[in-house]
């Protein structure tokens, strides 16, 4: 019904930057909010950042200042700009959408993940 697909993730030196990209498609009647995940080996996965549907917006205390999240309501696309990469931001990032999809009601959906890996 809702097919959500991640691009962006890599490797990057200390440092460096990446942007994330994450596209919702399907039989969407809105999207509520969109946000990003993560998760490394061994970790429970966390909140990385979110967005509403108005534009607020939430961070986690370890990328506060260094990420900037963002969407694009008429492309039902969300994006994270991460600045300054440390090695400890290596992770599995997942996307997710809070979706109201026509006809079945609103859900949670997630992006299949994208690696991202902090190293010199």
């Amino acid at each position: 019904q809702v097919q959500l697909v991640e691009s962006g993730g890599g490797l990057v030196q200390p440092g460096g930057s990446l942007r994330l990209s994450c596209a919702a498609s399907g039989s969407i009647f809105g999207i509520y909010d969109m946000g990003w995940y993560r998760q490394a080996p061994g970790v429970q996965r966390e909140l990385v950042a979110r967005t509403t549907s108005g534009g607020s917006t939430d961070y986690a205390a370890s990328v506060k200042g260094r990420f900037t999240i963002s969407r694009d309501n008429a492309k039902n696309t969300v994006y994270l700009q991460m600045n300054s990469l440390k090695p400890e931001d290596t992770a599995v990032y997942y996307c997710y959408a809070d979706v109201h999809v026509y006809r079945t009601g609103r859900n949670d959906y997630w992006g299949q993940g994208t690696q991202v890996t902090v190293s010199s």
